[in-house]
């Protein structure tokens, strides 16, 4: 399934989830209170991000005259972007982000560790798949994600409450079903983080292709892949959990169930699919 409609389906999963719980609920005011909640939250986030990730990692930016610069320049010509703004993280461990609300507003992060640990094409691979998240404005789609997988849990929250208080659109009509709250309580919002997760995932899947398209050779990424797992297993980024979804690769590491809530797919998983290009 092309990821583009992978991703149109989930989002559509994750606004039925929030039209159902308001449904339950019955109380659409609540309903309308907590997306806007959410949206706002979001928001700010989707709007400031770029300032706030890049002053927690203390991101320094570089000009015309750093290999990284003119690495980007020339790639995001092949790809038909804005110039983003550049910036290298003092941190031995490899990794790399984009970030900005749009491409007239980017930037693109690489740590020290990554230039010293990568090959020049590895390296253009990595930054082409950071041009890839925002030319196809990769910030948007999870902040809209976000947005409604926030919205969920808050409305889930808002129904515990009407649940003990008495509330709830069942209980008015004398056909409450406690087993239903209960069990819309706790899974629902299992359920809206697993798919914000495959959203995340999917669009790493599309920006590895792009990166692959903008580079026109996939080998020098699926290289960095891996090397790039098995360097970061022995110095994992110090990273803050919020922003796991905007590397290249997740700075934490994690198998079994933990999948089903990662922001990323497996680092094997991503190299097979850019080789076979089937994606």
């Amino acid at each position: 399934m092309p990821n583009g409609l992978k991703t149109a389906l989930l989002l559509g999963a994750l606004s039925g989830m929030l039209l159902l719980i308001g449904d339950l609920l019955g109380g659409a005011q609540g309903l309308v209170i907590a997306f806007a909640f959410a949206a706002v939250m979001n928001l700010g986030s989707y709007w400031f991000s770029d300032k706030i990730v890049l002053r927690m990692y203390k991101a320094q930016e570089v000009g015309p005259d750093h290999a990284l610069y003119q690495m980007t320049e020339r790639l995001a010509r092949q790809a038909g972007l804005p110039m983003p703004k550049v910036y290298i993280i003092p941190d031995p461990s490899p990794n790399a982000f984009a970030t900005g609300r749009n491409p007239q507003h980017a930037a693109v992060a690489a740590t020290q560790g990554i230039m010293q640990v990568l090959a020049p094409h590895e390296l253009e691979g990595v930054i082409a798949h950071e041009l890839a998240h925002v030319k196809h404005r990769d910030i948007l789609i999870s902040s809209v994600a976000a947005t409604i997988a926030a919205a969920v849990m808050m409305v889930a929250r808002m129904t515990m409450y009407a649940g003990l208080f008495g509330g709830g659109r069942d209980d008015r009509e004398g056909q409450g079903n406690p087993i239903a709250l209960l069990a819309m309580m706790i899974l629902a919002p299992i359920a809206a983080m697993m798919i914000q997760m495959a959203i995340s995932r999917s669009r790493e899947f599309a920006a590895d292709a792009g990166a692959a398209r903008i580079t026109g050779n996939p080998y020098g990424l699926a290289d960095a892949l891996r090397k790039i797992e098995a360097v970061a297993r022995r110095a994992p980024l110090d990273a803050n959990p919020a922003t796991a979804h905007m590397f290249i690769v997740k700075p934490f590491t994690g198998g079994g169930l933990s999948a089903l809530f990662s922001t990323h797919p497996p680092t094997e998983a991503r190299i097979q699919a850019l080789l076979q290009g089937i994606r």
